[in-house]
């Protein structure tokens, strides 16, 4: 993979009420076919699974208790879910951190400046319209251009 070696963005995620301490940073780097996403997230709470959905959302506003004003998963081409631009893998916790570096070709860089990162609560099911029975949204940060 070639592109820039630094990101372009970047969103500091940030817990809810419920999670004060989850904390990350999110980082989106341009490649030549698509953008590099890295994530490091501590303060995940224990789940029965230890994963977590993770998706760009639509609106950047991560205001207001449960993060209600991000709307959906980003999805400039109408596609359903898993097939949303915003849908990314999941993050997997190992006693509340969790890393991942992801390449996709859904989106680029610009296309998600002032959009928001979400973690949710549950794991994705990879099947449930429109965002895979994802649970909760407990941590949120905006994406904003370095």
């Amino acid at each position: 993979m070639t592109g820039h070696t630094r990101p372009a963005a970047v969103a500091c995620i940030r817990g809810g009420q419920q999670y004060p301490d989850l904390r990350g940073t999110v980082a989106f780097t341009p490649l030549r076919c698509g953008t590099l996403v890295t994530a490091e997230i501590e303060g995940l709470p224990d789940s029965e699974t230890g994963f977590f959905a993770f998706h760009v959302h639509e609106k950047g506003d991560c205001s207001g208790a449960g993060f209600p004003n991000t709307g959906g998963h980003y999805d400039p081409h109408g596609r359903e879910h898993p097939l949303h631009a915003g849908d990314l893998p999941p993050l997997l916790s190992y006693r509340g951190k969790a890393y991942l570096a992801v390449a996709t070709d859904r989106f680029c860089v610009k296309d998600i400046i002032g959009r928001s990162v979400v973690i949710h609560s549950q794991p994705d099911d990879f099947t449930t319209q429109p965002s895979g029975n994802a649970g909760s949204k407990i941590a949120c940060g905006t994406i904003r251009k370095l």
